[in-house]
């Protein structure tokens, strides 16, 4: 069953057109990673999708519903979520604090409890830390409560831009794993990645966006498996 679908996506930043008409699904329960190189329209595309960015044409639509002029609170509201690229934490409050702050709406806080249990159960590192200020944990644990705080909307699709961004290896290993842990509670994910590998060890689906258009789809196993997507568009 489908729970996103993006139809013929247009928008862009003031005159400038980023995104020419994509088009993508997501089924329910599965990772989908969005690839591609620099400045293809990655991040743009989950923004737009997201509302942080007005779409000039296109539809998109959450759960059979058209969700495509909805404000990114109402998106939220709606069971959608996002991880910005940079995290974005409050540094000076508890990991707590922040993760509380995540849940906002209505929907939110009839589940925090709950949000909360799953929070601690999938970092239990957080729970160690959860009265220590944001701002001294280190890189990887801090995107671990911009992950978690995202969780507390109690969503049912997750996009995720750029989740392994400026992490060591370690790291990143450990983010990947947390991906699949999500899907794992049900959980549907939308990724945009520049760590390519990492994230067809993980995904269902992928995604090539070159110059703000899918250049090339396909599972897995078929990106994998083509040479040609390979030297065109991801470089290996």
């Amino acid at each position: 069953m489908e729970m996103l679908f993006v139809k013929d996506l247009e928008s862009g930043y003031g005159e400038m057109q980023v995104l020419w008409g994509i088009n993508l699904k997501v089924e329910k329960g599965s990772i989908t990673t969005i690839l591609g190189p620099n400045g293809a329209g990655k991040s743009t595309t989950l923004k737009t999708i997201f509302g942080m960015i007005k779409p000039w044409k296109g539809v998109v639509e959450f759960k059979g519903e058209d969700a495509t002029t909805l404000p990114p609170h109402k998106k939220v509201e709606e069971g959608i979520t996002m991880v910005p690229e940079g995290r974005h934490l409050f540094p000076n409050m508890t990991v707590e604090e922040n993760l509380v702050l995540g849940a906002y709406t209505k929907r939110a806080m009839d589940a925090l409890d709950k949000s909360l249990d799953l929070v601690y159960s999938l970092f239990p590192v957080l729970k160690e830390r959860s009265r220590q200020k944001a701002g001294t944990l280190s890189g990887g644990e801090q995107q671990m409560v911009a992950i978690a705080r995202a969780l507390m909307t109690n969503p049912e699709l997750i996009l995720m831009d750029e989740p392994s961004q400026g992490l060591a290896p370690k790291l990143v290993a450990e983010v990947f794993d947390t991906v699949l842990k999500l899907r794992e509670e049900g959980l549907t994910i939308l990724l945009v990645e520049q760590n390519v590998y990492a994230s067809l060890e993980i995904s269902d689906y992928a995604y090539i966006l070159n110059e703000g258009r899918v250049a090339v789809e396909g599972t897995v196993d078929e990106i994998r498996e083509s040479d040609e997507v390979k030297r065109a568009y991801v470089g290996v």
